[in-house]
């Protein structure tokens, strides 16, 4: 199980997460770069490059845990500097039908106070995969009538990835992201779709992303309603 959001995890399966347990133990390493970090749809980055790694542990019968980080930043005078992940969960085949359950704790500077988890699930066959997120706590306050209870915010997706050959993958995704927590996390005036479509060979991917957000999202360097181009490497490493 790969969570890193690498360009390829990501273009493949919105959001860094794969369905195809390895049934052996592992213990492996990603570091990748990347001219923008692209979460949802969204920059997490200003547009700006980014350096990402992780460690990812699992075990034959289907349990996998990781931890990921990446700089980000949404604004020049934020308090934004890093996003750092944790996750587990548990992997599983039925037949051709891939299954994948977790917990995913996203991790950000003291002084943001927007800490907040998501349980998930993906199915996939051969190469299409379905995915949902769905926000469980956050240590971010309310304003007015917003509302970041459990189950109140979600993200749901579908991917198809296949191979053209040479060991070339097209990946194609589409996404919708609602919900009171991620209008205020995201910056955006209401719910919105993402789409991209992308290309990776080995370590090298290239996506082309966009979205219909509007509100601040939109706005201030961001520009997350525009059409952007994004190029990365990244590299795998097995420790054990």
């Amino acid at each position: 199980m790969q969570f890193k959001k690498s360009l390829t995890a990501a273009a493949v399966v919105a959001a860094g997460l794969t369905a195809t347990p390895t049934y052996a133990d592992s213990l492996s390493a990603n570091v990748s770069v990347s001219n923008n970090y692209i979460w949802r749809g969204l920059t997490q980055t200003t547009n700006e490059p980014a350096v990402q790694g992780g460690i990812d542990y699992a075990h034959d019968s289907g349990f996998y845990a990781g931890t990921w980080v990446s700089n980000v930043q949404y604004a020049s005078d934020d308090v934004y500097s890093y996003e750092h992940d944790m996750y587990a969960g548990f992997a599983f085949d039925v037949g051709e039908v891939s299954f994948d359950v977790g917990y995913l704790y996203y991790n950000y500077d003291e002084e943001a106070e927007f800490d907040f988890g998501e349980v998930y699930g993906t199915i996939a066959w051969k190469g299409l995969s379905a995915s949902a997120y769905i926000l469980t706590n956050t240590e971010a306050d309310e304003i007015g009538d917003q509302d970041f209870d459990a189950g109140e915010a979600y993200y749901i997706s579908i991917d198809y990835a296949f191979e053209i050959g040479n060991g070339i993958e097209i990946g194609l995704h589409g996404g919708y992201h609602d919900g009171d927590f991620q209008e205020a996390f995201n910056g955006t005036d209401g719910d919105y779709y993402d789409y991209n479509i992308s290309l990776s060979k080995g370590g090298f991917g290239f996506m082309i992303t966009d979205t219909d957000a509007g509100g601040p999202a939109s706005e201030g360097g961001l520009d997350n309603d525009e059409v952007k181009f994004v190029v990365s490497y990244s590299l795998d490493v097995d420790l054990l």
